[in-house]
């Protein structure tokens, strides 16, 4: 059975879930839950949610973790972020493993996704806010940044500040989701102005 958002490292072949394809202004890399550093206890509820129907047709299993729970209360997603199990990886070191005989590196199949849906690659990302940007924009690449400053491990923990990125992302493009919606809605059936006040007004008069 083909399943969803399952894959490995390329390096040294550990497995990972993938939560994010693309992150926000970084679409070169992405968010995965290291399975190794699972407890017994979290990797058999992950892998019920991952198997889920709801996961298989979601886009991003970090939508569907930020809306379920450990048996402990924990939401799923915070707690891999508060547990130390998410890590930011580049997407060309990802191998999806959707079925035992097909593999597909995560840079190659988020290019094809782009293509089909007519998009760039940087268009994948959940969404791409106004402060997002600005605070891209306004980082050193590792070019341009000083031989003394320390660099991000690109393999370390995602960050409080990268989690509320994708939260902050996640709330933008449900909230463009819905605004879309609710043109479509009128489109059909235009909301009926209430009268009601008005022709008490006249009677009055």
């Amino acid at each position: 059975m083909a399943m969803k958002h399952t894959g490995k490292m390329k390096n040294n072949g550990a497995k990972v879930l993938v939560a994010y394809r693309t992150l926000p202004g970084e679409s070169d890399n992405a968010l995965v839950v290291d399975v190794s550093r699972l407890t017994d206890a979290q990797h058999d509820e992950i892998m019920k949610v991952v198997e889920s129907n709801q996961a298989q047709t979601a886009n991003e299993l970090a939508d569907v973790l930020s809306r379920r729970y450990f048996p402990d209360g924990r939401q799923m997603l915070m707690a891999l972020h508060t547990d130390g199990r998410l890590k930011k990886v580049g997407t060309s070191g990802v191998i999806m493993t959707p079925t035992a005989s097909n593999t597909v590196i995560l840079s190659e199949l988020n290019q094809m996704i782009a293509e089909q849906k007519g998009v760039t690659v940087d268009q994948l990302a959940v969404s791409e806010t106004e402060e997002t940007v600005a605070t891209a924009k306004e980082m050193p690449s590792t070019a341009e940044a000083a031989p003394t400053e320390v660099q991000r491990d690109p393999n370390a923990p995602l960050t409080d500040e990268d989690l509320a990125k994708s939260y902050r992302s996640q709330a933008d493009r449900l909230s463009k989701e819905a605004a879309a919606l609710r043109r479509q809605a009128e489109e059909l059936v235009p909301t009926k102005k209430k009268t009601a006040t008005k022709k008490k007004d006249e009677v009055s008069v």
